[in-house]
């Protein structure tokens, strides 16, 4: 398997961070919609550092799938051929209360916008008149002036983020990857995710091929007390915020926890984070979270994903492992499979 790993921090400290990590043995680099522009730091690295590049994800709602396009046609450029867009929906009141968007039911919006923004690109492509009519978004204009032609490393492909089965369904039917959200447990891919994947495929008459699965694992690596301590700390956090969330509840009552969501909701509307944290279990952490040394993380992602899935994105919340750990867990991917 391949290590895609979150290229975090600032647009203008992104070139010296792409670096470190690809150095450490990163294949890829992905951003996500925090507190910074999504794309930004792509664009800094793109055709400075030979790796794979991903936006997980770009907020698709508030966004046009023109503006989409036209990020994901030059991304594609910069980076000679190495761009993936991934896209995601978001809950209602980021999009409603966040962004200040239209909120509209998520699975078809976002069915719409993929489509759209694969219209275009392909229109771009071939040259073919761009008709695309949906109920939230048409796009029939394209003027030769905002045409920019065939990409010369053909267009990116288009993924989605999915939790829920008819997220997960959709994105099977209509995308060319899916992005498991890192919030899950091995039971709940298993259980959940992966029928609701290969459901998609068969109403599309699709294979595995045409959507690859992209999981995500939230990780605490460690080799001392220390490091154990403090990248614990981190997934734990991650977890407690992840968990709060109504729409998320799915993962939690797959593991008997669902009981807990309504109380860390009411604890973060207060602000409480201590008691949050103290509600998350080990057991919650090494059960959602991947835990251990870089060969036993390797070794658990493997068992998890390694016969669905040809890479995994990490997280390291709260807490970054030297550069030799990260060598390691990267190395212990690549024997996946092969062992």
């Amino acid at each position: 398997m391949l290590l895609d790993l979150q290229l975090d921090g600032r647009p203008d400290q992104a070139v010296r961070r792409a670096r470190e990590l690809t150095e450490a043995g990163a294949a890829g680099l992905f951003t996500f919609e925090g507190p910074h522009d999504v794309f930004l730091p792509l664009a800094a690295v793109a055709g400075v550092v030979e790796a794979d590049l991903m936006t997980n994800v770009a907020i698709a709602m508030p966004r046009s799938p023109m503006h989409l396009a036209h990020a994901a046609w030059d991304l594609q450029l910069m980076s000679r051929g190495r761009f993936r867009l991934g896209l995601g929906s978001q809950i209602r009141v980021h999009i409603e209360k966040r962004y200040g968007a239209q909120w509209s039911p998520p699975a078809a919006r976002m069915r719409e916008i993929v489509g759209a923004v694969k219209a275009i690109l392909s229109s771009w492509e071939t040259g073919e008149r761009l008709e695309f009519r949906g109920e939230h978004t048409t796009h029939t204009l394209m003027p030769p002036t905002f045409v920019p032609g065939p990409n010369p490393y053909g267009p990116p492909p288009v993924l989605l983020g999915a939790l829920g089965p008819l997220m997960t369904r959709t994105a099977a039917e209509v995308a060319d990857g899916l992005l498991v959200m890192p919030f899950h447990s091995a039971r709940h891919f298993r259980e959940r995710t992966l029928p609701a994947y290969r459901s998609g495929l068969e109403l599309a008459g699709r294979s595995a091929s045409e959507c690859a699965v992209l999981p995500a694992a939230i990780t605490a690596m460690y080799r001392t007390e220390a490091e154990r301590a403090a990248a614990l700390a981190g997934v734990r956090g991650l977890i407690a915020f992840y968990a709060s969330t109504p729409a998320y509840r799915p993962v939690l009552e797959v593991e008997g926890w669902a009981d807990l969501q309504p109380e860390l909701n009411a604890l973060s509307k207060r602000g409480d984070v201590a008691s949050m944290f103290a509600l998350v279990t080990d057991e919650m952490v090494a059960t959602i979270g991947v835990v251990g040394t870089p060969d036993e993380c390797a070794a658990e992602i493997g068992r998890r994903f390694g016969d669905v899935a040809a890479r995994v994105c990490c997280y390291f919340p709260g807490y970054q492992p030297p550069a030799e750990q990260v060598a390691d867990l990267s190395a212990g991917l690549a024997r996946v499979g092969l062992d």
